[in-house]
């Protein structure tokens, strides 16, 4: 069987998923994913492709995504604007029967200040979508080759962030949440890892294995593995204080021989009987 070339194999993909085209007038939310461009999903790609004006955090999305926009898109930054001014012209384009893309990095369901702007767009009348993307957190576990959930070891994981100016409830304070000891991947922390490591020390234990990801799938991308009584001096030993992720999890360092029920010989379910091992098994 021949091997199509990878353009062909896009243009396949968006002519079999038969992806619907965006309504002028219309604004995309639209998730970027973690950084590279072969991240996106068919319809965030063909979104991106199709914009008329791309409104973008270009300090968080790359470069590479963004160019995949039309060359005669508009193009605005947000880097520097408030929410008021990035919604008047998104508004303002929308009106004009522009389609319009909001990209953020991620997914923009995840700290994203994505309930502001839909609030907003609906008063206005203004049809929106909204397209998932891949998220830190998924990005680093593949690039460690790493499950999240462990049958009889983890099967819980938190998304959170450490409190800092935009603050939390009470009930979802660090201290609270790492009593779970689930696998844990924690945002926006890195300015407070020093709060943070001193929190989780308080439930999990010192050599819980922590991956510190800095860009994952962007060209400088940095992914370490260090313990958790270690977390705060790695951060400060290679200087990261933005775009970095931390997974805390006890999945990664579990055994080769944990292994999920599901596809034990013994167990059945809907589609197979269960078998009996023998005893030599």
């Amino acid at each position: 069987m021949a091997v199509r070339p990878a353009s062909s194999l896009a243009r396949l993909g968006v002519d079999v998923l038969n992806v619907r085209a965006q309504p002028p007038g219309s604004v995309a939310v639209v998730g970027a994913g973690p950084g590279a461009p072969d991240l996106l999903t068919v319809r965030a790609c063909q979104r991106i492709r199709d914009a008329q004006v791309l409104v973008w955090a270009d300090s968080l999305v790359s470069p590479a995504v963004a160019a995949l926009a039309p060359a005669d898109c508009i193009r605005m930054s947000t880097r520097s604007l408030t929410l008021e001014t990035v919604m008047e012209v998104m508004l303002e384009k929308a009106r004009a029967g522009k389609r319009v893309v909001r990209l953020h990095d991620g997914d923009p369901c995840l700290y994203g200040a994505l309930h502001e702007q839909i609030c907003r767009l609906a008063e206005a009348g203004v049809d929106v979508e909204v397209v998932p993307g891949v998220s830190a957190y998924q990005a680093t576990a593949a690039a460690l080759g790493q499950a999240l959930t462990i049958p009889g070891l983890v099967q819980t994981v938190v998304l959170t962030r450490a409190s800092g100016r935009t603050g939390t409830p009470e009930r979802e304070a660090l201290k609270r949440v790492a009593r779970l000891r689930a696998s844990l991947c924690l945002y926006l922390s890195a300015r407070h890892v020093e709060a943070v490591q001193e929190e989780l020390l308080l439930h999990y234990p010192a050599d819980t294995p922590v991956a510190v990801a800095f860009r994952v799938s962007w060209p400088d991308e940095r992914l370490l593995i260090t313990s958790l009584a270690a977390m705060a001096a790695t951060t400060a030993e290679h200087k990261l204080i933005r775009t970095t992720l931390y997974l805390v999890s006890p999945a990664l360092a579990a055994s080769p021989n944990c292994r999920s029920r599901l596809y034990a010989p013994g167990h059945s379910h809907l589609f197979r009987g269960g078998q009996e091992q023998s005893a030599s098994s």
